[in-house]
């Protein structure tokens, strides 16, 4: 079985081709950009230098798997589009994985807690914690958007030393350094992973998640967007 997968709900665009076919894993080519560049510039031809580089052509892919969010409102719109464009004329084969669970991913293979976080601005963070035990990875919480203080009460509720990932781990961890048991994520573990998304998406199928059309992939938002909340509020006065 082999998985294509794509993120790029941040700043970098990520994509990874791994093959599921032994007991274990292989990566078979993956490829980072953080240039600068938008997602629309970058991401396509960062595809087909996967597919290329693992000698595949994209008829023997068997799924598709990205993260849709939350994240950046139009690196996540880019994502799904792009993907769609590369898999309109396959069947199902798509797993829409969420950007916090895929981060939990990081850090399989280990027994720790994991808050994922990113910044959502305005003191806020989108989040989800995760306890992680022999290869397990166990939902605790559902994703959401808090307030950092509020996110900060629901982990201290768990009694655990909480480990965070994410883009917005470092402003969770200087907020709740001294009220909660907590740590950053190492440097290699921190932010997003195509690989780390192939792999929840391979974990969501064995516990019976059913692929979907590329037509019935959509952004998951857990709050609208800057520009639809300042139109509800001109509307509101």
């Amino acid at each position: 079985m082999k998985i294509f997968s794509v993120d790029c709900s941040a700043g970098p665009a990520l994509v990874a081709l791994l093959d599921f076919s032994d007991a274990d894993y292989k990566v078979l080519a993956s490829s980072f950009k953080n240039e600068g560049l938008t997602h629309s510039q970058t991401l396509v031809p960062m595809m087909d230098e996967v597919l290329k580089t693992a000698q595949i052509n994209l008829s023997d892919v068997d799924y598709f798997a990205i993260n849709v969010g939350p994240g950046s409102f139009t690196g996540v719109r880019i994502g799904v589009a792009a993907l769609k464009g590369l898999t309109a004329l396959d069947g199902a084969n798509c797993i829409p994985v969420s950007t916090l669970e895929s981060m939990a991913y990081n850090y399989l293979g280990e027994n720790v807690t994991v808050c994922a976080a990113m910044d959502a601005r305005c003191s806020q963070a989108y989040s989800a914690t995760f306890d992680i035990n022999e290869g397990k990875i166990t939902r605790i919480s559902p994703d959401e958007a808090l307030l950092i203080d509020e996110l900060g009460e629901k982990l201290k509720s768990l009694k655990k030393d909480v480990i965070f990932v994410g883009d917005g781990a470092s402003l969770c961890y200087n907020i709740l350094n001294e009220k909660i048991a907590c740590s950053l994520a190492d440097e290699d573990k921190l932010y997003q992973n195509a690989i780390s998304v192939a792999l929840c998406a391979k974990r969501m199928m064995d516990d019976g998640f059913k692929p979907i059309p590329s037509s019935d992939l959509l952004p998951t938002y857990l709050r609208a967007p800057q520009a639809e909340r300042e139109l509800k509020r001109r509307e509101t006065k």
